[in-house]
């Protein structure tokens, strides 16, 4: 089987020798050739032909945004993943780059790491990003790694495949049966890959006097969350912004989750407040999905509404089992319109979805969601 061809794109010799270093790690993959900028990338681009892109945002001639927008002229389909630093002013360039169709993106490690942090911060980070990207057909980690004679290798590449072998199952139910619904006192959102444009087409679609708090995890880094709620707010009905710690939840806002914090709800219902801690990651993630989603479960019982959009792995799944027990309500967005049906996916085999629905349709079915459980007559049913 064919093995993933990637083109590594980086002004820095140091950058572009441990991203290749790395590859060389995964029997799967390939690197094809390399680019101090994106000029020259662009004049290989046909002569190479790569499956994935891992494109620098500042590099001389052409930048990584002007190199990602020719790009998508020839190639509107082909994954390109920033790898970039982690600065404010990276932070702006590569949402925008992410809105001008970057498939995923990454942080380099700062100026304090060692070169072995990085390289190892590269094989555990990118290269995942690089697989969930790998064109159908494409050899798999683990049918490489049986010729390899690194144990490290194998080992990784296995859990690889075993991963592969969870999402490649087809879905055990597409929806559950229809059911009572309680009032919605809370809308959750958890996404990951490919997350920013997909909040940019749900958030900005919800009417101005939603009545309930909306609470959002996007894996994402410190600063990018904050540059992400400012971006969403400028377009938005709602107001949006970045959660500072111990809010009290108003209806009709919208709070990010805050980069390296994990985000969760404290109760009762009727006065329930946000807060941050820093916890250890779950899922590798800090923000996690499933600590928002089970305070979520927790606090608001069959009250709480929850979403699961576009991501790599199973961030949530553990969060919607709480929920569905509590009662609750699970709306996951399709494999077609999600960039990774990882998160989702995992959701939807699970059976534990109620909806699964195209990005654009989930603005409608939620506000329909919330606002039909107001007509009913009753109080609420958050605990």
């Amino acid at each position: 089987m064919a093995r993933t061809r990637i083109l590594v794109v980086d002004d820095s010799a140091v950058a572009r020798r441990l991203v290749s270093e790395a590859i060389a790690t995964d029997p799967s993959l390939e690197l094809v050739g390399s680019a101090p900028n994106g000029r020259l990338a662009l004049a290989r681009l046909e002569q190479l032909k790569p499956d994935v892109i891992t494109l620098d945002l500042e590099m001389p001639e052409m930048d990584g945004l002007a190199t990602l927008i020719e790009v998508r002229k020839s190639h509107p389909h082909l994954p390109v993943i920033m790898f970039s630093s982690l600065t404010e002013r990276g932070g702006l360039a590569t949402l925008e780059a992410i809105a001008h169709g970057a498939s995923d993106y990454l942080m380099k490690p700062d100026d304090t790491a060692s070169i072995d942090e990085t390289r190892k911060r590269i094989v555990a980070e990118l290269l995942p990003r690089i697989r969930a990207f790998a064109p159908p057909g494409a050899a798999s980690s683990t049918a490489a790694a049986r010729a390899a004679p690194a144990r490290a290798e194998k080992a990784g590449a296995e859990k690889t495949g075993a991963e592969k072998a969870v999402n490649d199952k087809p879905i055990a139910a597409a929806s559950r049966p229809a059911r009572p619904s309680a009032r919605v006192e809370v809308l959750a959102i958890g996404v990951s890959t490919g997350g920013p444009i997909a909040l940019e087409a749900l958030i900005p679609k919800l009417p101005k006097d939603l009545p309930v708090p909306v609470l959002v995890v996007q894996h994402m880094p410190p600063v990018f969350t904050r540059l992400l709620a400012e971006r969403l707010g400028r377009n938005a009905a709602l107001p949006v912004r970045e959660c500072e710690g111990d809010e009290l939840l108003h209806p009709g806002q919208v709070f990010i989750a805050k980069g390296d914090h994990h985000m969760i709800v404290r109760g009762p219902a009727r006065s329930a407040r946000l807060a941050l801690n820093q916890a250890p990651p779950e899922n590798s993630c800090r923000p996690s999905v499933d600590v928002l989603f089970r305070s979520v479960a927790e606090v608001y019982g069959p009250a709480a509404l929850v979403v699961v959009l576009t991501g790599m792995g199973q961030d949530g799944l553990r969060g919607c089992e709480m929920v569905r027990e509590a009662g609750g309500q699970i709306v996951v967005q399709d494999q077609a319109s999600s960039v990774i049906w990882g998160m989702p996916g995992a959701v939807a085999r699970r059976g534990l979805a109620d909806r699964i629905l195209p990005l654009d349709q989930l603005a409608s079915e939620l506000t329909t969601l919330i606002l039909a459980g107001r007509s009913q007559r009753g109080p609420a049913s958050g605990r």
